[in-house]
């Protein structure tokens, strides 16, 4: 190779590096730039919610079209952009500032949790997908049922794909024998309808409907605990067919006032309970249990063993003197039923 080629070879090795340094510097000032812009939008975020909170409701998109208004004003009439005219101010006002600095701070946890709830919502699509695949082909009456109650027993199993088809397969195969005719009527359970111990008016404060029960006006009867099981599929499926779309659970009161040995029916209770978590897993969204005697606790030891963790959670044993507080958190005093200090009669299921 001769010198004149080597010098050819160098020149282009010269050209080709000064290219790759403009693409790199390229490249660093866009992303310099991009960082200055989420910097201010985050800054002016910042400002703007500690004016007024309402601005939380702004999109970045929204924050970011104020900016580019703004600086494009500033650059045409000569006037302060973004930087010079916000960060003195909030340099000058520590109150300001701090409240600023929160601001950012519940920015970056709202955006971490949107992005969590994200990534957990095409999870647990992908699973869904998976145990249709699974559950559809074990039974064909899988596929007249939706996504959203795949979903509920999957999340009692935590997204575990086989044991929540697992469930949900037993849970046809009880349905099926259970209430061939795909619900149970009045007429086949008169005797526990006629203890008059169970209501359902009204809604919480996200739409689920709110069912109260008496437990004083529970007695064992005829029909023993067969009729009683299907007392409870009855109210479960009043209590669904009430929540309007997109909501997937009740709520429960369950009243004590009167409550004795006399009204203690363990085999009911455990009954209720394994119908509710086996068959409709996810449908209860809080129990409170109100003027609780102190008899009662005796068969709440009992039972309670059999309560799983995720049902417990959802169980709120209230204080006399806080009933009406505690119930008003969840529940707007309009759909409250009067024996609380609402504004609602109850109404049997």
């Amino acid at each position: 190779m001769s010198m004149k080629d080597c010098k050819k070879i160098e020149s282009k090795e010269e050209e080709t590096s000064k290219d790759a340094a403009v693409v790199e510097r390229d490249d660093y000032m866009k992303n310099s730039s991009e960082l200055v812009e989420l910097t201010k939008t985050r800054l002016m975020r910042a400002f703007v919610e500690a004016q007024d909170p309402s601005s939380k409701h702004l999109s970045t998109v929204q924050v970011l079209v104020f900016i580019f208004i703004r600086e494009s004003k500033g650059e045409r009439e000569g006037k302060k952009t973004m930087d010079s005219d916000i960060i003195p101010e909030l340099e000058s006002n520590k109150t300001m500032k701090d409240e600023a600095e929160q601001a950012v701070a519940r920015l970056h946890t709202t955006t971490s949790n949107e992005m969590k709830s994200s990534t957990q919502e095409t999870e647990e699509m992908r699973r869904i997908r998976q145990m249709r695949v699974f559950v559809e082909r074990k039974d064909a009456f899988s596929k007249e049922v939706d996504d959203l109650m795949l979903r509920r027993f999957l999340r009692a199993r935590v997204l575990d794909v086989e044991q929540a088809s697992d469930m949900f397969l037993k849970y046809l195969k009880w349905r099926q024998s259970f209430a061939p005719n795909g619900s149970t009527s009045a007429s086949e359970v008169p005797n526990q309808i006629a203890q008059n111990k169970l209501f359902s008016q009204g809604s919480d404060k996200r739409g689920c409907p709110i069912a109260v029960l008496l437990g004083a006006r529970h007695f064992q009867v005829k029909g023993g605990l067969k009729e009683f099981k299907r007392y409870v599929v009855y109210a479960f499926d009043k209590l669904c067919a009430r929540m309007p779309p997109g909501q997937e659970k009740f709520i429960f009161i369950g009243d004590l006032e009167g409550w004795g040995y006399s009204n203690s029916d363990i085999r009911a209770y455990l009954g209720a309970l394994s119908i509710l978590q086996d068959y409709y897993p996810e449908r209860l969204g809080k129990m409170f249990i109100v003027h609780v005697p102190f008899v009662f606790m005796t068969a709440w030891k009992i039972v309670s063993p059999f309560i799983d963790n995720k049902t417990k959670e959802k169980i709120v044993f209230v204080v006399n003197k806080m009933l009406k507080s505690t119930l008003l958190e969840e529940i707007d005093e309009s759909q409250l039923p009067e024996i609380y200090g609402g504004k609602l009669p109850l109404v049997p299921i």
